[in-house]
């Protein structure tokens, strides 16, 4: 099976080095991370950072929300669910604070965070036949094992995205 190309929704300044090891095991195609000086760019630009969302996403199957302690709250990440979920795209979040983040480990000791809330939670269906009903009860938010959570993710991820994608087909 080729590897699906997908999106990765996540908060930046926390969650960047658990993010690099999900894009580095190889199991699917992500989008690129842009370096720190065309994110700059980007973000100065006026409407910068939504185009660039919109251009990324458009060659994307599935959105992978990748859930750490402040996810939930980011505004970006919430445009990107709901960009995802408009555009029929495939749909997931993946709970990522259990993988260890080195600049967690120089300030904490054990390079893990607390569990983020679910931020499909935040999203409920205006119309029937889900009215009134949260996002989160449609869309899986996988929550990998804390004793191994990156072979958990690594041996998983490409059936989870699979099952996203066939859920919105």
């Amino acid at each position: 099976m080729p590897k699906r190309k997908v999106f990765y929704s996540f908060y930046f300044d926390d969650d960047v080095m658990r993010v690099q090891q999900i894009r580095n095991m190889g199991v699917i195609e992500g989008d690129e991370p842009v370096s720190p000086n065309e994110w700059e760019k980007i973000q100065k630009k006026e409407g910068g950072v939504k185009k660039w969302i919109d251009d990324n996403m458009a060659q994307r199957s599935c959105v992978v929300v990748l859930v750490g302690e402040n996810t939930a709250s980011r505004p970006w990440v919430k445009y990107e669910i709901e960009k995802a979920w408009n555009d029929k795209k495939g749909l997931l979040g993946i709970y990522i604070h259990n993988l260890s983040c080195p600049k967690k480990t120089k300030a904490t000791g054990s390079g893990t965070c607390k569990q983020g809330k679910n931020p499909f939670d935040d999203f409920t269906f205006t119309e029937d036949p889900n009215k009134g009903k949260k996002l989160s009860t449609v869309v899986k938010c996988h929550n990998p094992k804390s004793s191994d959570a990156y072979n958990d993710i690594k041996n998983n991820i490409g059936d989870w995205i699979e099952e996203a994608i066939e859920q919105r087909a």
